[in-house]
């Protein structure tokens, strides 16, 4: 009995609509933000703070971005100063069920990854200055 398995084709459309998902959806940002906004709507400023190291322009981007793909939804309100809030959508909130456990086991797991660097780090190193 012969089974032939069909290798994905890279280039066909669906290929490349999926690519296209994963990148947004695995960019770090959009993960950071995604878990983030899983307990509730946040204002810019609001998400600002807790997604450390982000500039105001990536957030920006990467909220339009996540708007585009249907995953959040940005309300502005007619105040002054203006407020903005951003809410996942049901689709995003279909994609955080799914993310939530990534960043929960990173949470868990970042001390012993940081640990395990620090050690990859030192025998590089030590490798690198008794070679050279």
């Amino acid at each position: 009995m012969e089974v032939t398995v069909k290798q994905p084709d890279h280039a066909s459309p669906d290929c490349r609509a999926i690519s296209s998902v994963l990148a947004r959806v695995g960019d770090k940002w959009s993960v950071l933000i995604i878990v983030l906004l899983g307990d509730g709507s946040k204002r810019f400023n609001e998400i600002k703070r807790a997604v450390g190291g982000i500039s105001q322009r990536m957030l920006t981007l990467t909220l339009r971005g996540l708007e585009r793909d249907g995953l959040v939804t940005r309300t502005q309100f007619p105040t002054i100063p203006p407020r903005v809030d951003y809410e996942l959508t049901d689709l995003g909130r279909s994609l955080w069920i799914a993310v939530e456990p990534l960043g929960a086991w990173a949470q868990g797991h970042v001390a012993h990854i940081t640990k395990a660097r620090a050690e990859f780090d030192e025998k590089i190193n030590y490798f690198e200055k008794n070679i050279t």
